[in-house]
């Protein structure tokens, strides 16, 4: 029902309506990178994921009357990513604080609302580098950066060599780190 063409305003569409489908097509879609923010906040993998399935949990109670800004719902559930993770932050030290143990001055207990809004142009910006890459170049990114395969499992899928998936991803890798870097 839902393909690579699917939009991603098509998808909170159709999950808002109700469609468990659309629903898990997002997560599969994002769950990686809103991992890896929640374990850039955390610096722990059990907390991330469990941020990360809270970060869904939370989407999917907050859909009812959400319509989708831009083109991905990156920045929207990195937001939530953020908040949660920010939830979880102040959890521990209150946590410390009334176990005794030592609290971690280093992690912040708050996240900070520029910095989000200057994530959030960063995912949209990547997302419109993705958009505008070749069908192939946007399925090996789906594959190897957002679903984690393997060059081998990616070359397999695609009907490609395993050289052709990993110079390609080394190009899309140098295309994206550009975008990257016009953010410094």
């Amino acid at each position: 029902m839902f393909d690579e063409d699917t939009t991603d305003a098509e998808l909170v569409a159709a999950a808002a309506a109700g469609s468990e489908l659309a629903f898990r097509a997002l997560f599969r879609a994002y769950v990686r990178p809103v991992f890896w923010i929640a374990y850039g906040l955390l610096s722990d993998r059990a907390d991330a994921e469990d941020v990360a399935q809270e970060t869904f949990s939370t989407a999917w109670r907050k859909l009812n009357g959400f319509e989708l800004a831009g083109e991905s719902a990156l920045p929207w559930l990195a937001t939530i990513c953020r908040n949660v993770s920010a939830n979880r932050i102040r959890a521990r030290r209150r946590e410390r604080q009334h176990t005794g143990g030592m609290v971690d001055e280093r992690q912040p207990d708050t996240v900070s609302v520029e910095q989000q809004v200057i994530d959030a142009d960063l995912a949209d910006r990547i997302a419109r580098e993705v958009d505008g890459m070749s069908e192939t170049d946007r399925r090996i990114f789906a594959l190897c950066i957002t679903e984690g395969y393997a060059y081998a499992a990616a070359a397999a899928e695609l009907g490609v060599s395993h050289g052709a998936v990993r110079n390609r991803l080394s190009r899309i890798r140098t295309q994206l780190r550009s975008v990257v870097r016009e953010e410094a």
